[in-house]
Formats: C-alpha cells, structure tokens, sequence
C-alpha cells in the first residue's frame, strides 16, 4: 500500500520541516553528497519527484537553467517557494504525468519507498517514454520505514521497471543512504 496525501498533508501540518532537511547534520551532508554525485556542473533542466519544502532545491536550482520541483503537499510547496524563488513547484500527487520540459536531470531523493510497485512501474515508464537520454539519480533511505516497500526494495523495483538501457550503479553508500546514478552513455564517455 502507498503513501496517502492525507498521511503527507499531515506530517507538514504538524511540522513545516518534518524530517529536519533543514536542520540535520546528516541531510544536509546527503544533500551535499547528491550534489557531487552529479556527472555535470550544469543542467539544463532539473526535475525533482518529491521536493518537499525545497531543501534540496536550494542545492540543485543554482545548477540548472530551469528546476521543477513536483510535491503533494501545497503546504510544504509554499515553503519551498520562499526558500527557492527562482524554481518552479507544482503540486501533484503520483501517479501523475510529470511535468514536460527537456529535462536532464531526474532526481528522485528518498521517495522511491512512498509508492507501491504499480507507481514505480508507471514512474519507469513515464522516464523511459520522455527522458530516456537524462541523468537519473536517486537517493534511497537504508533504514526501516513504515511503508509497504523499504528503501532498496523500492530502488530495485525502479531498476527492474526502468529496463536494461538505464544502468543506475551505486556511487555511494553510507549506513543510512545510497545514492545510485544513471549518467546515459553519450555523457559517460
């Protein structure tokens, strides 16, 4: 079973950073490290699954042309939209169709494991039918969660779904995350 919005929509009630992006030693050490697990210095554009209140954002947006961060929760947008001004945030809960553009860059950090395996599937898909020459990266969770799917059941489930032309490798592991990267061949070169 996914994550429900009303579960989402009451974690920001609650708490404007409920997972301490902000204030955490070690997300901001991982929002670091996802950054240099980047192939490139700049991006055309960048679309994040996920946002939350942007505190990713404020890492990747400095990087690209164009950053689109996608939440289900307004609440948390509204925050990222202060912390981020130059960015784009669209509210939408997945399954959805993601936002069009040229995206380069697909980050997907720590939300693999809030969808069931049908979502991840059509996440896949939507990839492969839009963005299949983008650097996929994603960050997943190691720890235990309360969702149906733990952090890498989740991230394998992707890779399955994704297919044998994405090759996303593990480019660091840490106790509590892994960041995996797919950088397409002609940028591997």
């Amino acid at each position: 079973m996914r994550v429900t919005l009303s579960e989402l929509e009451s974690k920001y009630w609650q708490d404007l950073d409920p997972w301490n992006f902000r204030t955490s030693p070690y997300e901001q050490e991982k929002f670091t490290a996802t950054r240099q697990s980047l192939s490139r210095k700049t991006y055309q554009s960048v679309l994040e699954l996920g946002c939350g209140n942007g505190a990713l954002a404020e890492h990747l947006a400095p990087m690209c042309q164009a950053y689109i961060g996608v939440d289900a929760v307004e609440r948390a947008l509204t925050v990222a939209r202060q912390m981020v001004p130059e960015a784009s945030f669209i509210n939408a809960f997945f399954p959805c169709t993601l936002p069009e553009g040229p995206h380069d860059l697909i980050v997907l950090s720590e939300v693999l494991y809030f969808l069931d395996t049908t979502d991840i599937k059509a996440l896949a898909q939507q990839i492969v039918d839009n963005w299949s020459a983008a650097e996929i990266v994603c960050v997943t969770y190691l720890g235990e969660t309360s969702h149906e799917l733990q952090g890498d059941q989740s991230l394998e489930a992707f890779k399955s779904a994704l297919g044998p032309s994405f090759n996303l490798v593990n480019v660091r592991c840490t106790q509590g995350y892994r960041i995996d990267s797919h950088v397409p061949l002609e940028r591997a070169q």
